[in-house]
């Protein structure tokens, strides 16, 4: 089970240090967008994943790919490839911030993710003073809904 809240960051509210901390190269492409079926290639590692219908918590598989399995199925996605950077930055109480800062298509959008236990901790969580808007509810940050590259930032 997925449990996360999603904010926008603007670029003039990042944190100063952010690049500091450990980052992820991601692309993710759609197979498959009602029901969420995402190819993505994380660094060297590679999955297949399935994604159930929901907004603040939803069912989640990931399967492990080859990295030929992935150069072959990312070729059959619909929509665009999204490509981002993916900082980890810790938080309070063993919680970590994912910052997304996205390149290509979406150049300029910064998303921040946190992920939680329960949805009480989710629905209790205080976001930092540099997070902006609460988009956990609007499925129009969806990266599913991104890939059709037609959303205006």
């Amino acid at each position: 089970m997925e449990i996360e809240r999603k904010f926008l960051i603007s670029k003039d509210c990042l944190p100063a240090d952010y690049t500091s901390y450990p980052c992820h190269r991601i692309e993710q492409g759609y197979l498959c967008t009602n029901p969420v079926v995402r190819v993505r290639r994380s660094d060297d590692d590679y999955y297949l994943t399935y994604k159930a219908s929901g907004l603040l918590a939803r069912e989640e598989y990931n399967l492990p790919l080859t990295a030929e399995a992935y150069a072959h199925l990312s070729q059959k996605t619909d929509g665009i490839l999204i490509i981002k950077d993916r900082y980890v930055i810790p938080y309070e109480n063993g919680l970590f911030i994912e910052l997304d800062v996205f390149h290509d298509t979406y150049e300029g959008l910064f998303l921040a993710e946190v992920e939680f236990r329960t949805e009480e901790e989710a629905l209790a969580f205080t976001p930092p003073s540099w997070f902006g808007e609460d988009v956990t509810y609007s499925s129009l940050y969806q990266n599913s809904r991104l890939s059709n590259g037609k959303v205006s930032i």
